[in-house]
C-alpha cells in the first residue's frame, strides 16, 4: 500500500470517538476523541475542552446556514411539476404498454411486471426549521499545528523510503582487521 504524501494532505479533520484512551496531542491527558482526516491518512487525539475552546490551536466548526425556507418551497415546487410532466407523458405510454402486454399474456410468455407510473407524492423532508447536524463534525487545525502535523509524516515517510534503500545495500563489516 503507497503511504500518502505529506504535501497533498489538506487541513480538514473530522471528529471521531475511539474505545481507547489515548494522550491528547496537546496536553497529555487521556482521550478518546480523536480527529482525522477523511480518508485517515492523519488523525490527532485532543481532548473534547480543546475542541470547544475559542482560545485553543482548534478552532470550533463554523455553523453553515441550511437551504431557507423558501429554497425548500421552489424546490418542491420545481419537483411537482417535473411529476405532472412525467405523469402526463406516462399516461400516453401506458396506453400503448396495455395492448403490448395484452398479446405477451395471450401468446403464454414470461409475465413481465411494468410499474404503472407514480402519481405525483411529496417528498420527504423534514418540516423543522433546525438543519440535521452531520455525524461527524468537521475542524481544521490551527496552520503551525498543521505544518508540524505535515513535517511529521514527512519524516516518517523519509525514514521509511531510508529503510528500503538501506536494504539493497551490502552489510557492514562486523569482523576485526
Amino acid at each position: 500500500m503507497a503511504a500518502a504524501s505529506s504535501s497533498q494532505l489538506q487541513n480538514i479533520y473530522y471528529e471521531r470517538k475511539t474505545g481507547t484512551p489515548r494522550p491528547c496531542y496537546i496536553c497529555n491527558r487521556p482521550t478518546t476523541t480523536v480527529l482525522a482526516t477523511l480518508k485517515t491518512e492523519d488523525f490527532l487525539y485532543s481532548c473534547d475542552g480543546h475542541l470547544t475552546d475559542s482560545a485553543s490551536p482548534i478552532p470550533t466548526p463554523a455553523s453553515t446556514p441550511g437551504p431557507s425556507a423558501d429554497d425548500i418551497k421552489k424546490v418542491i415546487a420545481d419537483y411537482h411539476q417535473r411529476e405532472a410532466r412525467k405523469s402526463d407523458k406516462g399516461d400516453k405510454d401506458k396506453d400503448k404498454d396495455k395492448g403490448k402486454d395484452e398479446q405477451e399474456k395471450e401468446k403464454g410468455n414470461d409475465v413481465k411486471v411494468v410499474d404503472s407510473p407514480k402519481s405525483p407524492s411529496t417528498p420527504s423532508i423534514p418540516t423543522s426549521s433546525t438543519p440535521q447536524n452531520p455525524t461527524h463534525r468537521k475542524f481544521q487545525l490551527h496552520r503551525h499545528i498543521f505544518e508540524m502535523r505535515k513535517n511529521e509524516l514527512r519524516r516518517k515517510e523519509q525514514g521509511n523510503k531510508a529503510k528500503e534503500v538501506s536494504k539493497g545495500l551490502p552489510q557492514v563489516p562486523r569482523t576485526a582487521f
